[in-house]
């Protein structure tokens, strides 16, 4: 975690505001990429349908692909607010403004800092 540890120190030492956030049901806004079929959840079995199986247009929790698809859809929607991903982390996403000033966001799962 020391991409943590640097921007909390570049917090402190520039005097910067800094901000937690912990974003909710942060697996649930995933896209997928495959089909992904599941058995119909407990209490929603249709009857005389028991043997249908339903398929996932979002990611749900314990799904392998959950994690990857959050980020993913996270750095889409950063890239397209000029925010650029560090080479060092691909989790710290920096945006610069004209006058110096500047913001930066780290991801860790679901829970971001925000300092500038």
């Amino acid at each position: 975690m020391t991409s943590i540890g640097i921007v909390l120190s570049m917090a402190a030492n520039m005097d910067l505001e800094l901000e937690q956030l912990d974003v909710k049901i942060v697996f649930l806004h995933g896209d997928l990429e495959e089909e992904i079929y599941m058995h119909q959840p407990e209490g929603f079995v249709e009857k005389g349908n028991e043997n249908m199986v339903c398929r996932l247009k979002k990611s749900l929790y314990e799904l392998k692909q959950a994690t990857r698809q959050w980020y993913q859809k996270f750095k889409s929607f950063m890239v397209d607010h000029a925010f650029h991903k560090t080479q060092a982390d691909h989790f710290v996403f920096v945006k610069r403004y004209d006058r110096g000033e500047f913001l930066i966001f780290l991801l860790y799962v679901d829970d971001m800092l925000v300092v500038g």
